[in-house]
Order: C-alpha cells, then structure tokens, then sequence
C-alpha cells in the first residue's frame, strides 16, 4: 500500500466510485479527472482519492474539490477535464456542475443548479 508525501499538494478531489456514481459512468470520470492531472503534469500539486459513497447518489457522478470544499455533480469525463483545467488551474467553478460550496456558514446549496435537496440529518437531542 503507497504512503503519498503531500507536501505542496493544492487540492484535494474526493471521486465518488460507489455504486451508483459507478454505475452512471464514476470509472470514465475518474479516469478522466486523473488523466487530465498526468497529462498537465500537476500530479504533485492535485492528489485524487476514490471514495465510497458520499451520500449524493441522485447526483451521481460526484466529485468534491478541496480545500474550497466545492461539491460536483454529473461528473462526466468531461466534466472532469474541465473541473481540472477550469477549477483546479484556473480557479473557476463550473457553476452549472455545482452543488454545494463552503462556505463561513456551512455547505451553501448553489443557486444556479436544479440539485436534489435530499434529506436532512437527524438531531440527536440532548440527554
């Protein structure tokens, strides 16, 4: 198992690869957004992780951008090209792919995108 040393890393994108981003094409975007990286020669300032389920599935594909904590849905291959170039080099949201943004408040649902609400955590009540 590879230990990466993240010193001067930039970014971080967390690719959804559960289930259902996988089964509506979570592989190609993957390997898309990484190729993009190799091809741009940026793989020592953007590391990549695939992760499990993050809880969008009616988004899927999902890809989540940080340290701006940027959340992406439908994350086609290119989509995800474009995320790197426009996003991660240029500094660019692709407004239309966005779902959520950090923000000082929290998580701000974008405007500008017909996302899935989706449903709200449980409170747990104080003892």
């Amino acid at each position: 198992m590879t230990t990466w040393n993240l010193k001067g890393t930039k970014h971080h994108v967390l690719i959804c690869n559960g289930s259902s981003c996988m089964r509506k094409g979570g592989e190609e975007a993957t390997q898309a957004i990484r190729n993009e990286i190799t091809n741009l020669d940026l793989e020592s300032i953007i590391h990549t992780t695939r992760t499990r389920c993050n809880g969008r599935c009616k988004d899927a594909p999902v890809a989540i951008v940080y340290p701006e904590g940027t959340w992406y849905k439908n994350v086609t291959p290119e989509v995800g090209s474009n995320m790197v170039r426009q996003h991660l080099i240029g500094g660019a949201c692709l407004k239309d792919h966005v779902i959520y943004q950090y923000s000082h408040e929290g998580f701000i649902a974008s405007e500008r995108t017909e996302c899935i609400e989706g449903v709200l955590k449980p409170v747990k009540k104080s003892v």
